[in-house]
């Protein structure tokens, strides 16, 4: 269990004590993609799908989520974020849409698993929004892209341009 810091020497869960870590601003940034029918993509890009604005309602909806992580992933600190961002990308050659989320805190520990957070719940909005048009919508490469702050400092995925 060496080097896990979410189990003690017993090998029981816990949540991690961050009450002696500094305070620093911290930043994380991760995304995913949904690939969808031709039929279902040209509903998002165009905004007609019959359940509304896809694309207005998983930003919400990605921004809630990130925001209750620690009610959703049990050993996670409830964090105060200063900012959260849910942005959507168009691929009209593979018909995905990439979400990207980027959530800010001043803390104690960091918001990378807000950001992981927010893209899954963005893209299972779509998914949701739009089942009735296609249920073989796949959701793949959800990824941490950034994070910066506190002691292990600057994390960047190779061959990642933000």
């Amino acid at each position: 269990m060496e080097g896990l810091t979410h189990f003690d020497e017993h090998g029981n869960a816990r949540m991690v004590d961050v009450g002696e870590k500094a305070v620093t601003d911290r930043i994380a940034t991760a995304h995913g993609f949904i690939h969808v029918k031709r039929e279902v993509y040209e509903a998002i890009k165009q905004g007609t799908a019959k359940k509304g604005d896809v694309l207005g309602v998983a930003r919400v909806a990605g921004i809630m989520g990130a925001k209750r992580t620690s009610d959703l992933i049990p050993l996670c600190h409830v964090l105060m974020l200063t900012k959260c961002t849910v942005d959507f990308i168009l691929h009209d050659d593979r018909m995905a849409v990439e979400a990207v989320c980027t959530v800010k805190t001043s803390g104690k520990t960091g918001v990378e698993m807000e950001a992981l957070t927010g893209v899954n719940v963005a893209l299972l909005t779509i998914y949701d929004m739009c089942k009735a048009m296609d249920r073989g919508m796949t959701m793949t490469d959800i990824t941490l892209l950034l994070k910066d702050g506190g002691k292990s400092g600057l994390y960047r995925k190779d061959g990642e341009s933000l």
